[in-house]
């Protein structure tokens, strides 16, 4: 099965990916949000699981293991050129307007989650990681805003594979397997849990070595996938952006003692 070229296809799906998002994040976070550690770790990979397989059985909603094609507008086609010469030594095609779409899109919802972690919501949500117990003492109840942010984090997940799909044209229920999810918990690790850039440049570089792996040596990759989660977690847990702010900060302190 397949999905029509037309803007009002590809506007349906991000329209119905945040729909489903939303409701699907309120009522799995009222349950799940509500043990800690290792449990809810065991639930979130079960929900995802379950989904997986819900997804391969509802073969006339889904496509079953085939999955769903979906042709992009005329201008986002890899085909269209809307221009007969390169545009500042670049080719401009529907590929490249594709990912143009993709880069707006990240960074708005970069400056929406800045915006976010600014805020007095986001003051509570750092305190609530930090010290949760804490907040509890000073008369906040937690859930509301894990649950919230919860909800807020779904529905960009959901944005970003309702235009992972335009990106590759197909979409099968593999995309939601457990181990996806545990690669993008590993994007964080690797980029530094407690900041907006790190799982984007964590993002880069575990990509960047899937890309190179998988064709040199597919068979090994979920085994260094696993081996790098236990060595960063263990001897980086800050990621790779904690890492550069100790650096810098040493940098900073041996020119001052210099001084």
């Amino acid at each position: 099965a397949h999905w029509g070229a037309s803007w009002g296809s590809l506007v349906a799906g991000v329209t119905l990916a945040l729909l489903l998002s939303l409701v699907l994040s309120l009522a799995i976070g009222l349950f799940s949000l509500r043990v800690k550690a290792i449990f809810y770790a065991m639930i979130t990979l079960a929900v995802a699981s379950g989904f997986q397989t819900l997804a391969s059985q509802l073969s006339d909603l889904t496509g079953g293991e085939d999955g769903l094609t979906f042709r992009n507008p005329e201008w986002l086609q890899p085909s269209f050129e809307p221009f007969d010469a390169p545009v500042l030594g670049l080719t401009v095609d529907g590929r490249l307007l594709t990912y143009a779409l993709i880069y707006v899109v990240v960074w708005t919802l970069f400056l929406v989650l800045l915006r976010i972690v600014n805020s007095p919501f986001g003051s509570v949500l750092q305190a609530i990681r930090d010290a949760e117990s804490r907040v509890m003492f000073s008369g906040y109840s937690p859930l509301p805003y894990k649950l919230s942010i919860w909800v807020i984090s779904a529905v960009m997940r959901g944005v970003a594979g309702a235009l992972y799909v335009p990106q590759v044209g197909i979409i099968n229920p593999s995309e939601m397997s457990p181990a996806n999810s545990i690669e993008i918990a590993i994007w964080a690790a690797v980029g530094g849990r407690a900041t907006l850039i790190g799982p984007i440049v964590g993002a880069f570089m575990v990509n960047g070595a899937k890309s190179w792996l998988t064709v040199v040596a597919p068979e090994y990759w979920l085994y260094v996938l696993g081996a790098l989660f236990i060595a960063v977690t263990l001897y980086m847990p800050q990621g790779v952006m904690g890492l550069l702010a100790s650096a810098r900060q040493r940098w900073f302190a041996a020119k001052g003692g210099a001084r």
